[in-house]
């Protein structure tokens, strides 16, 4: 992946519902960005709205995990709420970890995405993890896919 940074700029800014600028970290996150901006079904959404506490396993302090994007959106079952985090999958899935740093990293993303999912449930939304496989592969990545 190229890495890429910046400041994006909505077509669309009623649907943002996000404070101050809208900054990407990587080439996929402004992907996801334009597809949250110009998708019709994206009702609103925000970046790196959402404070999440968890506690990190390595250090036993409690901190705060930010994921990536919150988005509403429309869909044939109705309307639906969900924290969206992208990360690449190399990130995500411990098989594909290969030194012991990679490996710490996907422990404390799993801790902070377990986090995620506990909050989720609270506040009746949904936690997805997308993937560069997600992300270019398919057509829309609100549909869901099944881990």
């Amino acid at each position: 992946m190229k890495f890429s940074q910046g400041i994006f700029t909505p077509k669309n800014p009623q649907k943002y519902i996000g404070k101050g600028s809208i900054r990407y970290r990587s080439g996929w996150e402004l992907t996801f960005m334009r597809f949250c901006d110009n998708h019709p079904g994206v009702i609103q959404w925000a970046s790196e709205n959402v404070r999440i506490p968890y506690r990190n396993p390595f250090t036993g302090k409690d901190t705060f995990y930010v994921p990536d994007f919150f988005v509403v959106y429309q869909n044939a079952n109705g309307r639906k709420a969900e924290l969206v985090e992208i990360k690449p999958k190399a990130q995500a899935v411990m098989e594909l970890a290969r030194s012991q740093q990679e490996k710490a990293a996907v422990a404390l993303n799993m801790c902070k995405w377990a986090a995620a999912q506990a909050w989720c449930k609270r506040m009746g939304a949904t936690f997805r993890l997308l993937t560069e496989e997600d992300i270019f592969n398919n057509v829309n990545p609100t549909r869901k896919r099944r881990r």
